[in-house]
């Protein structure tokens, strides 16, 4: 075979190479020495749990490919290229032990994998919680299959590909074009350094990898759809293979107390029903789950394929101008969460990280999040499920060019999965797929947002679709708008008032674009008539405040927030009581909140903690005002 090395990438591989000298030392720092526990080793789908599974999480090895000449270079028949790195943390932070920050267009990772000799007769299934962009998968050099995307999960069965009681080289290709901008970026910044709200780069794999053995007869998904209006759960299955005489048995669990079993076919689309005796109901006042088992039962009755999962009973809904939860009118606290970590950038650093960011945000008053501009993994929403913490959850839309048909064909499949991956989880109330677009193009931006929600619904008719975020509304079931007035009763007069006025904000993008004469081709023969808020569905303002405090925390080059800094930690409190009792006056009106953020990120430092997750407030204090009573 040939030496990946430094031969091959000149100084920036052999750069790299010296880093991997101190990768011990990277590792150490993190708690992940030689011979440690796996790092993020807790089963990364706790919805759909099987037993027979490895974590291939650690230590990988890898090569940047910064001129996309790998698979010229053989790299896909690689046993092991010269640095190494800590999966599943990205190449561009300090947890991996690489911390290579420029533009990465192309980065190979190969590891060995053995498969043990008891998952003879079953599928060996590879599963990938997320690789950004897009990715290429080899055993021992075969290719095994490719996927398009960097925020959704994907599997890949490999069975033909390797044999049990065996030892096979994994190599996965890694490619980004993020400034192509035919591909969802989120807060990645498009320039080389970090700047404004654009931060750190995420290229490669950044969430767990896995491989499970699963039986020829398994189920490959269940959408459950909770009726509490009827006391009841449903659960439509997709199977892997329909078994004729088999069945699938699904056991209901309350507290670990078995009270319901019931049976149906083993088809895929067949749903089965159980009904539930007084449902104990779920909500962030009380986030009650059932555990239910789903067991395939082969021709002989004997269990082919288990899967743990559970659920949680609850029903969001809209009827008027508000949002409801179980039948009842829900006031939406919510913080913007970003998901950034100071060494892990996209990744979490631990499963306690991911559960310390929830009960930070609840300790302060907040009663869900809006997750922005990236999708969560699903241990996130375990937790939120778990701690009673409702959820928006939201595609990294950024970066993409939304007047492109090919980048709304990668958007759309990409969306698509994630609806389908995530739809289980109680926690998520509403759908986010796109922030702040003020796009151009009459023509094909109304169609791309449209598509998008009609798809949405298509997947999950559960739940409300908040299809752009603050930016220029064609379809949707709320009507959300940002606001960073730092003024109380200005910011509550703009938004009692900017709430009808979106003709306003498509009037100044055809002022903007007038003079481009490939829009003027597209507006003057084909103009569109933005629709204008007419008070019939929900008002959120799903971003104010944004306060920076940076006589708290001494600001870094280039750190900002909104509006003048306060000169007091008082003058902060005041400023934040004042702009949320603002919108709590007007809750006839406005049906809700997000605050902008949960914690400073990186030059961002308007967070309500500092980047680190150390107190920078008095929660207390916070609570009261976050808390504040709707009957004032």
């Amino acid at each position: 075979m040939p030496n990946f090395g430094e031969t091959n990438f000149g100084n920036i591989n052999s750069i790299m190479k010296l880093k991997s000298i101190f990768l011990a030392l990277v590792l150490a720092g993190a708690g992940l020495q030689a011979g440690a526990a796996v790092p993020r080793a807790e089963y990364p789908r706790p919805q759909f749990e099987r037993g027979e599974w490895q974590n291939l999480n650690g230590e990988w090895t890898y090569a940047l490919d910064l001129s996309s000449t790998g698979w010229e270079r053989n790299f896909s028949e690689s046993r092991g290229f010269d640095s190494k790195i800590v999966v599943p943390f990205a190449p561009e932070c300090k947890l991996s032990g690489v911390e290579y920050k420029d533009f990465i267009p192309s980065i190979w990772y190969q590891r060995n994998i053995t498969i043990p000799a008891e998952w003879a007769g079953k599928n060996v299934v590879l599963n990938f919680g997320a690789v950004y962009y897009q990715s290429e998968i080899y055993i021992d050099g075969h290719f095994a299959g490719r996927h398009f995307g960097g925020s959704d999960s994907f599997s890949i069965d490999i069975t033909r590909f390797v044999t049990p009681g065996q030892t096979h080289s994994l190599v996965v290709n890694a490619n980004s074009d993020l400034r192509s901008m035919k591909q969802s970026a989120g807060k990645q910044s498009l320039r080389a350094d970090n700047f404004e709200c654009m931060y750190t780069r995420t290229t490669g794999i950044w969430q767990t990898v896995w491989m499970e053995a699963v039986s020829p007869l398994a189920l490959e998904r269940v959408v459950t759809t909770t009726d509490i209006d009827r006391s009841q759960v449903s659960f439509q299955l997709l199977m892997k293979k329909n078994v004729a005489n088999g069945g699938v048995q699904v056991s209901v669990y309350d507290d670990g107390k078995l009270i319901a079993k019931v049976s149906g076919p083993a088809a895929s689309g067949s749903v089965i029903t159980v009904p539930l005796k007084k449902a104990k109901l779920w909500s962030p006042e009380s986030p009650f789950l059932y555990d239910v088992v789903f067991e395939v039962l082969d021709t002989e009755g004997k269990v082919a394929d288990k899967v743990n999962s559970y659920f949680g009973m609850r029903k969001v809904h809209i009827e008027g101008n508000k949002v409801y939860l179980n039948n009842k009118p829900y006031y939406q606290r919510l913080v913007l969460d970003q998901g950034f970590y100071p060494d892990g950038i996209w990744t979490a650093p631990s499963d306690e990280a991911l559960k310390h960011d929830i009960e930070m945000s609840i300790a302060v008053g907040f009663n869900g999040a809006r997750l922005h501009q990236k999708v969560f993994e699903e241990r996130f929403y375990y937790w939120a499920d778990k701690l009673g913490y409702l959820t928006w959850g939201e595609a990294p839309s950024w970066g993409l060019d939304a007047n492109d048909i090919e980048a709304a064909r990668n958007f759309i499949s990409e969306w698509s999965n994630i609806v389908r991956r995530d739809l289980n989880h109680p926690s998520i109330v509403t759908w986010t797929p796109f922030n702040e677009e003020f796009w151009p193009d009459e023509v094909q931006y109304p169609r791309f947002i449209s598509d998008i929600y009609d798809v949405t619904k298509m997947i999950d008719p559960t739940r409300p679709v908040n299809t752009v975020s603050g930016g220029i509304h064609i379809k949707t079931d709320i009507w959300t708008h940002h606001n960073y007035e730092q003024d109380a009763k200005k910011l509550q007069a703009q938004l009692f008032n900017e709430g009808k006025m979106q003709s306003k904000k498509a009037e100044e993008v055809r002022t903007l674009h007038k003079g481009n004469p490939g829009y003027n081709r597209l507006v003057v023969r084909r103009p569109y008539d933005f629709p204008v808020y007419d008070g019939s569905i929900p008002y959120i303002v799903d971003e104010f405040g944004g306060i920076r405090c940076m006589e708290v925390n001494p600001p870094q080059e280039g750190a900002w927030g909104y509006g003048s800094s306060p000169q007091t930690v008082e003058d902060f409190y005041q400023r934040l009581e004042s702009q949320v009792r603002a919108l709590i006056e007007i809750q006839d009106q406005v049906w809700g909140y997000c605050y902008t953020q949960l914690t400073d990120v990186q030059q961002e430092q308007n967070g309500v903690y500092y980047f680190d997750r150390r107190s920078k407030y008095d929660a207390e204090r916070l609570k009261a005002i976050f808390g504040m009573s709707l009957e004032l």
